[in-house]
């Protein structure tokens, strides 16, 4: 079994579920039934959008346990997102119902021209580090050897 830190985002009201927190707040249930063991779920936050959208996201984090491996998982993940009315393509860092990266794996590291983990800007966003931290603080960063808490820490002080 894998584990895996998911970061998550929605700024765009789902038709059945509601509003973007509503959105996340299924989410362990989604994955569950996809087949994913869902470990922990961060509390929600709201942040301040990257890029050209003008609504605010509501974020988080999980950890979730599968055997799939990173690519695999990916694909399960744009498949929920998909289901969920999120369009293929479209502006960069537009609005979204449902955004789902995933941040980090027990195993490392992993790269390929679809994926990269552990996710890239990861380190820079205030509201993946926090929601990471709540629930796998010690989880470390497998190329800075960092924990998160101490990844969050850093970027409070920057």
């Amino acid at each position: 079994m894998h584990r895996y830190l998911i970061a998550l985002g929605s700024n765009v009201r789902h038709p059945r579920l509601g509003p973007p927190r509503r959105v996340l707040a299924a989410l362990p249930g989604i994955l569950a039934g996809a087949g994913l063991r869902v470990v922990a779920m961060a509390p929600l936050v709201e942040s301040a959008p990257i890029g050209p959208s003008r609504r605010r996201y509501a974020n988080g984090a999980m950890v979730v346990e599968t055997g799939l491996e990173p690519p695999e998982l990916l694909a399960l993940l744009k498949r929920i997102e998909r289901g969920m009315g999120r369009r293929r393509g479209g502006q960069r860092w537009g609005s979204r119902v449902l955004d789902l990266d995933i941040v980090l794996w027990s195993g490392g590291c992993w790269a390929d021209p679809r994926l990269v983990v552990p996710h890239k800007a990861f380190r820079e966003r205030a509201f993946v580090l926090g929601s990471a931290a709540a629930i796998a603080p010690a989880w470390r960063d497998p190329l800075s050897g960092l924990t998160l808490r101490h990844l969050q820490a850093r970027l409070a002080r920057a």
